[in-house]
């Protein structure tokens, strides 16, 4: 992960937006980084630029980030309240969601403060950590603690695969905060939930909270740019709500799933049936297909159709004299159906496919047997009825 200030967008690499929404000078150079007596002498403020990516609009920091940017510090573990808030939370969102006594993943569970709320509301907690020291902490209260952390979705878990995950506070210092989530994605078994939260920057901005700037909060999320990231990288995003005094946001999401193109491959094989029935009515080349636009052109291949068609046919003059790509059938003009050298025609001209069929019988009566393409396979056309 780059460690380095930035002039673009470190999701979407546009460019950010100049001049930049917000600038802050002589402001801390890491919230964590509190001098001691003999280093005030070295201590100097830094300039904080806050700007809008172009592109997809998530308001960042464009600083370089913290040097422990991987590591968890937090001192939730201090306040009975907030401790008294995350055990009624993960409670119910664990019976929510099933899963209790399921294996949930925190990233970037630091010294174990809310992993050990976590498997106490009934989790088969594990948390990874980046720094050593505290998950030595962990693993000496006897917690499940992996040392590491999840830099991509090359990243691979001793533990994986989970059934469900947290990320509490940590996504917003992260500098490839994308990449994170396509690596927690990774860890996770199909259907995955997870639940992450985000310092809440509408509310910021709501209540012009101007100290809320820091350096270890490289992106500052609106309930929009975090729904979005989560949706662009992964995660099928289930709720997203606001939480602690509206301080935070709370999105739950879930590994999204593979798209199943099974039905696909059912409906062309019973679309080929549909035209096997049709075709073996007439003798190979016997039959012309109408329309040379993508969909005909993809059906003569897929149909498996090319050395049972005479020709295809088409209106549009700068196709005609032309062949099909791939299965290499001829393509001629209207005025080639005159020469009787067919019996039938199948219309594969899409929304076009009626008034193509409406014009072959007004121009050749019930000189040739008529299909379209309709939603239940090929649809013959009857003939016009007699006055």
């Amino acid at each position: 992960m780059s460690a380095k200030a930035t002039t673009t967008c470190r999701i979407c690499a546009a460019p950010l937006a100049e001049p930049p929404l917000l600038v802050q000078h002589d402001m801390p150079a890491a919230a964590q980084g509190l001098p001691t007596a003999a280093q005030l002498d070295a201590d100097r403020g830094v300039e904080l630029r806050l700007h809008q990516c172009s592109a997809c609009g998530l308001a960042q920091l464009s600083n370089a980030p913290v040097p422990y940017f991987r590591e968890v510090i937090r001192a939730a573990g201090i306040s009975p309240e907030m401790q008294a808030f995350r055990r009624e939370q993960f409670g119910a969102w664990l019976a929510e969601h099933g899963l209790i006594g399921r294996q949930v993943l925190e990233v970037g569970c630091g010294r174990g403060e809310y992993l050990a709320v976590l498997a106490d509301a009934g989790a088969r907690a594990c948390g990874v950590e980046f720094a050593p020291d505290a998950v030595a902490a962990c693993r000496s209260a006897g917690l499940c603690v992996e040392e590491g952390f999840i830099e991509g979705p090359e990243t691979r878990l001793a533990s994986a695969p989970f059934d469900g995950f947290m990320i509490l506070n940590f996504l917003e210092h992260l500098p490839a905060a994308h990449q994170v989530l396509r690596g927690i994605a990774a860890q996770l078994r199909e259907g995955g939930i997870g639940m992450v939260e985000v310092p809440n920057f509408d509310m910021i901005l709501e209540r012009r909270l101007f100290a809320e700037f820091i350096p270890d909060h490289l992106f500052y999320f609106t309930r929009d740019t975090l729904t979005r990231l989560l949706a662009a990288n992964g995660f099928e995003v289930l709720s997203c709500q606001t939480l602690w005094y509206g301080y935070l946001l709370s999105a739950t999401v879930r590994k999204r799933a593979p798209l199943d193109l099974a039905p696909l491959a059912g409906a062309q094989a019973g679309l080929r049936r549909s035209f096997d029935d049709f075709l073996a009515r007439f003798a190979d080349r016997r039959v012309a297909i109408w329309g040379a636009g993508h969909q005909a052109l993809a059906l003569i291949s897929l149909m498996r159709i090319r050395d049972r068609i005479a020709y295809v046919v088409d209106s549009a003059p700068f196709k005609q004299g032309r062949y099909t790509p791939a299965t290499h059938l001829p393509i001629v003009a209207p005025e080639r159906l005159e020469a009787g050298d067919v019996d039938a025609i199948i219309v594969l001209a899409a929304s076009y496919s009626d008034e193509v069929a409406r014009i072959i019988r007004e121009r050749h009566g019930d000189r040739f047997e008529v299909a379209v393409l309709g939603d239940d396979g090929l649809q013959q056309v009857p003939p016009e009825p007699t006055a």
